[in-house]
């Protein structure tokens, strides 16, 4: 049974998720840490709760999504999985952040590329990537059908959608995306965005205003 402990880390309060099952291994899900202090929560928690951190997946390569990677991976020894379809974030990374507001000079490539359908393990669960662009190219969700949770990065929010101004964002595909990876799945299952509260597909397929079922 997968426990879930949030982050709410940086300016934008980005949601940093680190989960983890009865065997004590875990993976952390978005590294949002700006600032040692930041970084230190994360520590604490993984001694606390005697988590033995395995991996760094990213749902997408935006600044706040990445800002702590460097930081993550020197902590702990873990690679990174990520889609190849976002690697232009990461090698932009510098100009791109300075444009939001946050200032990083690089941050480490992917060390594990992942595809719809994959599936990544840790202890006992399973997470099924699931390719979802539109917000971002190489954006993806992480689903656990055992658990009854997926978590979606930017791809939705409770009664809301993620931006598709920035680069690489399309709305339509966005929307489809949501359509046929999101609202395909049980209606009981659990949605973690990658900012503001936590929602469910049955919510969201009968009351969010920008794509309904």
């Amino acid at each position: 049974m997968i426990k879930i402990k949030i982050f709410p880390q940086n300016i934008y309060q980005m949601n940093t998720y680190l989960l983890h099952d009865e065997t004590g291994e875990g993976v952390l899900i978005d590294a949002g840490n700006s600032s040692d202090e930041e970084l230190q929560q994360i520590v604490d928690y993984t001694v606390q709760e005697s988590i033995i951190l395995k991996k760094l997946l990213n749902t997408h390569a935006h600044i706040d999504h990445v800002v702590g990677n460097d930081a993550i991976i020197k902590q702990f020894d873990v690679e990174l999985y990520a889609h190849k379809a976002g690697l232009i974030f990461y090698k932009t990374v510098g100009e791109y952040g300075a444009s939001l507001g946050i200032k990083i000079d690089h941050t480490h490539l992917p060390d594990v590329y992942i595809e719809d359908g994959d599936v990544i393990e840790f202890g006992n669960t399973k997470l099924k990537v699931l390719y979802t662009p539109g917000h971002a190219d190489g954006s993806v969700c992480f689903y656990s059908e055992a658990d009854g949770i997926v978590m979606v990065g930017d791809v939705l929010f409770q009664q809301s959608i993620g931006r598709t101004d920035l680069p690489t964002g399309d709305y339509d595909l966005l929307i489809d995306r949501i359509r046929t990876k999101l609202y395909t799945l049980p209606d009981d299952t659990d949605v973690y965005p990658g900012h503001g509260p936590s929602t469910r597909i049955s919510y969201e397929k009968a009351d969010n205003p920008f794509v309904r079922a």
